[in-house]
């Protein structure tokens, strides 16, 4: 094996083997769903943060920004502010969910709006979405480890990268099954330092290697404007809307995804998460420079049909094997951390709010239940990545966004208020899921659509239009109800669970 192989299999080995021994970490028994699913609520603010933090900027990040900065300029940079924008809503919403949560024994978002609308209708709505909008976030973590293997070549690359991905993901299902969510815990110390290092190190030395950022920016801006569709690397005056509803869309759908959910519960207080949303942005800084690699690939002139690969052909091209292999293996374990998150908070939800209704007694049978559904949930997306083509994948993936976001009038809204009827809340799903959907098709999947209306159009994310429509929905229903006189389910929370 070369140097860059070795390196990478050493490293890739020894956090599979600390995934396996993070089952003797900690408290709380992983016979109860509590001690599997959650740590046993018992994270502090330095486990939450890694854990955290390693769960939202994945193996999927590290190779698409750079790639959607390299083929659109400037417009992928959004995926900086979103990611500044989405703490400040976490640190009101997840906080709050923190303390209903912890009293009223929830797992889940669909939990808390089971107890809160008393809507079996609107539980499954809700936890249905939540398993759907899962699978291709799984499966993209995917694109990123088949980047490195393609990458890697050999063995690694056998049959498409085939072999390694199934080989990978039998691994992280087992450490998932054997050790609950103390794995990724623990494995996220190990994925978040070697990030840091490489992509501190990528930006200290692919810059001046290739002249300095004057070239870099000078460079990139001057293959950008050859493009087809002609960008740069300044936003065009068309796409502030555009941007911003992208932001905005995007920081409200991810507040309400399973696995942050998930990492929020582990949390031991209600101050662990403050914390945490004060200290998180600080990723921010790391992920707005590893955008820049993306120009730094144009500078370059690094060519390859599949966008995924501009990372590994830059450290390739500028690292010698050993580093590169370290900055493989920091793609790979970021996909590791993330997906076993997501698998988890997946099969929370489709146990305790599809297979059955919120119940608060969780049964050994429920914690052996969601252990199972985690291998399945493996298993689906890494059949997903295998059958269909990696660009469909990320369209689904957007696609995924869209429809989860449908979730956070139900969810984050109710966490403030209870004027909503249930029924107009499920009414607004079904018409934000039905935008979505069909705003999908009409734009050829592509994550904005241009809207036309007496004579003026609009150019937007089709998340952001999809979820105003269903509050306007949700709203009008309500209102109408209320002034018919229609009965208000009952409300099986109380103040002080929120306290």
């Amino acid at each position: 094996m070369t140097a860059v192989s070795l390196v990478f299999a050493g490293l890739v080995l020894g956090v599979c083997v600390l995934g396996f021994v993070a089952a003797r970490w900690g408290g709380g028994s992983l016979a109860t769903l509590e001690g599997w699913a959650l740590g046993g609520r018992g994270f502090g603010t330095v486990v939450s943060w890694f854990l955290m933090g390693g769960d939202l900027y994945t193996a999927y990040t590290f190779i698409a920004v750079p790639a959607l900065v390299y083929g659109v300029g400037a417009l992928g940079f959004f995926a900086v502010p979103y990611a500044t924008v989405t703490y400040p809503i976490a640190f009101i919403v997840l906080a709050r969910f923190w303390s209903v949560a912890r009293n009223r024994g929830y797992l889940t978002a669909s939990d808390f709006v089971r107890d809160r609308y008393g809507s079996r209708a609107l539980e499954l709505a809700t936890a249905l979405t939540a398993v759907v909008a899962t699978l291709p976030y799984i499966a993209l973590q995917l694109v990123g480890m088949r980047a490195v293997f393609l990458q890697l070549g050999g063995a690694f690359a056998s049959q498409n990268g085939v072999l390694a991905l199934t080989v990978s993901f039998a691994l992280l299902a087992a450490i998932t099954y054997t050790s609950g969510l103390r794995a990724p815990a623990a494995i996220a110390f190990v994925k978040d330092t070697l990030i840091y290092v490489t992509v501190i190190a990528a930006i200290a030395v692919i810059p001046a290697k290739l002249g300095g950022w004057m070239h870099v920016f000078s460079a990139s801006s001057a293959v950008l404007a050859t493009r087809t569709k002609p960008s740069g690397i300044l936003l065009p005056h068309g796409a502030y809307f555009a941007y911003a509803s992208m932001i905005l869309g995007s920081s409200l759908a991810q507040c309400t995804y399973p696995h942050l959910i998930t990492g929020a519960l582990a949390s031991k207080s209600r101050g662990v998460i403050r914390r945490n949303m004060a200290l998180l942005p600080i990723y921010t800084l790391l992920l707005g420079l590893l955008a820049l690699l993306g120009y730094c690939a144009l500078a370059a002139g690094i060519a390859s049909k599949d966008s995924s690969l501009i990372v590994p052909l830059l450290f390739a091209r500028y690292f010698p094997g050993w580093f590169a292999g370290v900055a493989y293996a920091a793609i790979v374990i970021g996909a590791i951390v993330p997906a076993a998150v997501m698998a988890i908070g997946g099969s929370n939800v489709f146990v305790s709010n599809v297979a059955g209704e919120f119940h608060r007694e969780r049964t050994p049978a429920a914690t052996r239940l969601t252990k199972n559904v985690t291998l399945a949930i493996c298993a689906l997306a890494l059949l997903f990545i295998l059958f269909v083509p990696v660009p469909f994948a990320i369209d689904f993936q957007l696609l995924g966004g869209a429809i989860m976001i449908q979730v956070f009038p139900a969810f984050a809204v109710g966490l403030f208020t209870r004027w909503f009827d249930p029924r107009a809340l499920l009414a607004g799903w079904g018409a934000g899921i039905a935008a979505a959907l069909a705003m999908a098709v009409e734009s050829g999947f592509s994550s904005n659509i241009t809207l036309h209306a007496g004579g003026a159009s609009l150019t937007g994310f089709i998340a952001f239009f999809a979820f105003f429509l269903n509050l306007g929905v949700a709203t009008i229903g309500t209102a109408a109800l209320r002034a018919g006189g229609s009965s208000i389910p009952t409300d099986h929370t109380s103040l002080g669970d929120y306290a």
